[in-house]
């Protein structure tokens, strides 16, 4: 295959000038299936609590990129041996590893096909571009499946601490304003090493990591997992499954034809992985798929879904409590029995109205894969044993919290 694309530079506002390395990975940029990661919002319904949240898995991505380059060059400079042929395939599973997301990101993981991650159908994706490039993605699959022989180069794309997560933590503090999320990434590459075929962290580079782990934490809890923003996010999904429960039932609804296919049916993770036009289908669902629809629906005549679209359109969010145990049942329950008396709705449409859940915290999780610390000496230590300034055991301990949701309308 000719590639017809020049070399290109993108003006990132986070990390200034990025220069795409080779012409197949700006073809893979100009493809459609990642050009839709420009309609995908990297932090979902974010934007209603931070304005400026509206930067997009594609920004996300192309900033990967550039900080795995970084990556690369740091470690040949200590004498590990990376190819440039591995040097493009692990940029390139970089670039691709959100490529499987829904619209909204995590927002509506799982909701379009059951039992399936965006990792699964980000699998699925780049075996679909390995083929229509002749084979040349196969060593970046390899990569990302973690089945090279190379194990360290999977870590700089899914870890602990990955590449992935140094973007969109400095991102994400940057479109947000949320200075606490702030982290030095040139430091924390600069950083690191590479012992027995895994990523480590030289020991000067440790109160860098300390801030990471920090920040992580902070982000989840002021931004991710921010109250307003638990209360518009799980109104989305309400909403989707109202649509969903009236599309089954016949229900005259509008919706996009890339929305529809996924309202009328129930889609499992072997219908989608024998079914190339469902993929196809998917590659069409964006943002404004689903906020289009939304839209109509505000005019809708079920009430539920009327009520339910207008609110979040115009951002009449419900009540968000945050408890450290779960709600008593009676208290969930006198709270349904006034939003049936003021909807006059019958006790299955209240449960679009009242819900609760749970959210977790873990900044750091040792048990699936460790922060090392290397020192001089050739030691290698985990990150919760090796820090004197925080107690890392205590931050990689998973904190739940539990939320309950309702119109701000019923008194209390």
């Amino acid at each position: 295959m000719i590639f017809q694309n020049k070399r290109k530079i993108i003006n990132d506002p986070v990390f200034g000038f990025i220069t795409i390395p080779n012409e197949l990975i700006f073809d893979i940029i100009e493809h459609p299936y990642f050009q839709r990661l420009r309609r995908i919002k990297q932090l979902g319904l974010s934007y209603l609590v931070y304005p400026g949240a509206l930067h997009t898995r594609f920004n996300h991505s192309i900033g990967t990129i550039h900080l795995m380059k970084q990556a690369v060059d740091s470690l040949r400079i200590k004498g590990h041996d990376i190819s440039d042929d591995e040097e493009n395939a692990v940029v390139m599973a970089i670039l691709l590893h959100d490529i499987g997301h829904c619209p909204y990101s995590h927002t509506l993981e799982n909701f379009f096909i059951k039992d399936m991650t965006h990792e699964d159908l980000t699998n699925i994706f780049i075996d679909k571009l390995n083929v229509h490039y002749n084979g040349a993605l196969t060593l970046a699959g390899d990569i990302y499946k973690n089945v090279y022989n190379k194990k360290f180069l999977h870590k700089l794309v899914s870890g602990q601490l990955d590449l992935d997560r140094l973007d969109y933590l400095k991102r994400d503090s940057f479109y947000t304003g949320v200075a606490e999320g702030a982290i030095n990434c040139d430091r924390i590459i600069k950083m690191l090493d590479v012992v027995d075929d895994n990523i480590v962290v030289e020991a000067k580079g440790i109160y860098s990591i300390e801030n990471f782990i920090v920040a992580r934490r902070l982000m989840y809890w002021q931004v991710y997992l921010h109250k307003t923003v638990l209360s518009a996010e799980n109104m989305l999904i309400n909403i989707l499954k109202r649509a969903k429960y009236l599309a089954k039932n016949n229900f005259n609804l509008f919706a996009t034809p890339a929305l529809k296919l996924f309202l009328v049916n129930d889609i499992t993770k072997s219908d989608f992985i024998n079914n190339d036009k469902l993929i196809d289908n998917f590659a069409l669902l964006d943002d404004y798929d689903i906020y289009t629809s939304i839209k109509v629906w505000c005019n809708s005549t079920d009430k539920v879904l009327s009520i339910l679209s207008r609110n979040l359109v115009n951002r009449k969010l419900f009540r968000t409590e945050i408890r450290d145990f779960v709600f008593d049942s009676e208290y969930i329950s006198n709270i349904k029995k006034k939003v049936k008396q003021e909807y006059k709705i019958n006790d299955f449409d209240a449960d679009f109205f009242v819900f609760t859940d749970e959210v977790k915290n873990s900044a750091y999780n040792p048990k699936t894969d460790k922060i090392n610390i290397l020192y001089k000496t050739g030691e290698v230590v985990d990150v919760s044993e090796a820090s004197d300034q925080l107690n890392v055991s205590v931050l990689s301990k998973t904190v739940r919290k539990y939320f309950l949701c309702y119109p701000k309308l019923i008194a209390q």
